[in-house]
């Protein structure tokens, strides 16, 4: 039906090994390049094909990530946990003055660079490479300061059993995200975690900011993109919670 020039069979996911089935990555027809371009909200990105995660790109988060565009001209924006830069890119176009990207994959980062050389705004951005929580304790450290973070982490809670260990790392990173914001900033929090419910993590942003005598003001609520429907009967299905918060010091 599609005519497609290339099929690459992505059969890596963790989830196989519940099943006793091997991972593994096939070029299954045709001869399918290591990049794709893509466009989302208007911003051109390269994703990987054989070797990203899942299928290179999550486009579920689309909706949200367009937030920006009313959120970072001129300011200072921090993209945690930002695989090859979804939001960094995207706020470096819409109008960033810098957009910095952290992830620990060299080549996630080496994609946000070329990425933000196919928009013009290479001169802007700034990687850094390493763990989320360690990064944001040096740069806490060292005085840095933002306009808006970002925070969307992979799932902290992948199992049922893993929901109190979860929710406390959503609790650190959230407060650590926090405590780079000057004294009035916005925090993008997102978790795709479907055991987190939304009133969970509704909860750790409001412990994070009253434990360091801050105030939060939720402004944008948003879920995944409608190109991944929610089964009215299967909870589980409306798995991304994404919040836009003003953080102010009274």
């Amino acid at each position: 039906m599609l005519q497609p020039e290339s099929i690459v069979l992505r059969n890596d996911s963790s989830m196989r090994a519940l099943e006793n089935l091997e991972k593994e990555v096939v070029v299954a027809y045709g001869n399918p390049p290591d990049h794709v371009e893509l466009i989302e909200n208007g911003v051109k990105f390269l994703a990987p094909l054989h070797d990203g995660q899942k299928t290179g790109w999550f486009y579920d988060q689309r909706p949200n990530r367009a937030w920006l565009k009313k959120y970072v001209a001129g300011k200072r924006v921090l993209d945690v946990f930002s695989y090859i830069g979804g939001f960094g890119v995207q706020a470096a176009a819409f109008g960033a003055k810098e957009a910095w990207c952290v992830d620990r994959s060299a080549a996630a980062l080496d994609l946000v660079k070329k990425s933000a050389e196919l928009n013009g705004v290479a001169e802007r951005m700034r990687c850094i490479e390493g763990d989320a929580f360690d990064v944001l304790k040096d740069l806490k450290d060292s005085g840095e300061q933002f306009d808006v973070v970002i925070v969307d982490p992979p799932a902290f809670i992948k199992r049922k059993k893993d929901i109190s260990e979860g929710i406390n790392a959503y609790r650190r990173i959230n407060e650590a995200a926090m405590r780079l914001l000057g004294a009035e900033g916005y925090l993008l929090s997102g978790s795709c975690s479907m055991h987190l419910q939304r009133e969970e993590l509704v909860d750790v942003l409001r412990g994070a900011s009253r434990h360091l005598d801050r105030h939060l003001q939720i402004i944008e609520e948003g879920m995944q993109g409608p190109d991944h429907p929610v089964h009215p009967a299967i909870p589980e299905t409306r798995y991304i919670k994404a919040f836009m918060s003003r953080i102010y010091t009274p």
